[in-house]
């Protein structure tokens, strides 16, 4: 069975993601804007939005599923990159769309601290069967 890691050892705790509110209707996480989230020419790299929108997706999806029978992963995601940020701080706030029993799609709105639009993003998360591990 796939189990949580902590997240300090995943891409969030590289990226610095921080995970928010956590409902069935709502997940919320901030991330820093800083070396780390940076592309080569000092702004947000789309692909750190990128990550951020699928965390949420993907952990709305795996709090709302039988997390002992069922793991929640990416399918897809697509993403429209509003307004450049150099520096601060992002919240990515993501609401589901759809809550089928093999599929979840959430709508993810990346803002700013004045609630600026910086990235829109849709993601499709599947729900897969665990598979047994071995000990």
């Amino acid at each position: 069975m796939h189990q949580m890691k902590p997240l300090s050892e995943t891409m969030l705790g590289a990226l610095g993601i921080e995970l928010g509110e956590i409902t069935p209707e709502r997940v919320t996480a901030t991330m820093p804007v800083n070396a780390a989230t940076h592309q080569p020419f000092g702004l947000l790299h789309g692909g750190a939005s990128v990550a951020l929108a699928e965390t949420v997706a993907s952990l709305g999806t795996w709090f709302l599923i039988d997390q002992t029978t069922e793991a929640a992963v990416g399918l897809e995601i697509n993403a429209n990159h509003i307004r450049s940020k150099q520096s601060g701080t992002v919240t990515a706030i993501a609401i589901p769309l759809h809550k089928g029993r093999s599929t979840m799609v959430w709508e993810i709105k990346i803002v700013d601290e004045d609630q600026h639009l910086i990235s829109i993003a849709r993601c499709t998360v599947a729900i897969i069967k665990q598979k047994k591990t071995l000990n």
